[in-house]
């Protein structure tokens, strides 16, 4: 006979307690069961079903509590990680923005034979940016002074960097 135990573990220890005299009095070797005690068994599994489901539940909301507590620490450590990076992030962007200028304004200073030696021999996007950077004037004395295959490569960069269809995305 099934009971409406619905597999609960204390239903069976429950079951077994109940069955435990019975085996012991001579209950037939078949473990056919009194319906009397049959009922007794289906009523206390019945009884303790709630009790048992609500301890099931308890201890599941446990677990959840312990788990989000873990989560809101890892969510604390990774927003003071996140303010950390964004502190360097500024300092580095100010240091950078420093030395952008403090670099436009060597080659600014530089004899224009001189910066256009310099500038070939450095990355060509590089050397376009610092060229943007100076007044017009001094670029082109810069661009005049160098190989004109430098400059003509240079000036494609410059050129494709103005160009609004050139894709700012390049996959």
């Amino acid at each position: 006979m099934a009971f409406a135990c619905l597999g609960f573990n204390a239903c069976a220890v429950g079951a077994f307690l109940i069955a435990l005299p019975l085996s012991m009095s001579g209950a037939n070797a078949q473990g056919n069961i009194d319906p009397a005690i049959s009922a007794d068994i289906e009523a206390y599994c019945t009884n303790i079903a709630d009790a048992a489901r609500d301890r099931r539940y308890l201890l599941q909301k446990q677990e959840l509590d312990t788990l989000q507590a873990g989560i809101d620490e890892r969510i604390g450590v990774l927003e003071e990680r996140r303010a950390e990076y964004e502190d360097w992030l500024k300092r580095r962007n100010d240091f950078l923005q420093q030395a952008e200028q403090g670099l436009i304004d060597i080659y600014k200073g530089m004899r224009p034979d001189a910066a256009a030696e310099r500038l070939e021999n450095v990355n060509a996007e590089i050397a376009a940016a610092i060229i943007m950077k100076l007044s017009p004037r001094i670029a082109s004395q810069i661009l005049n002074e160098m190989d004109s295959q430098v400059a003509a490569a240079l000036t494609s960069v410059i050129a494709s960097a103005a160009d609004e269809t050139t894709s700012r995305n390049p996959s």
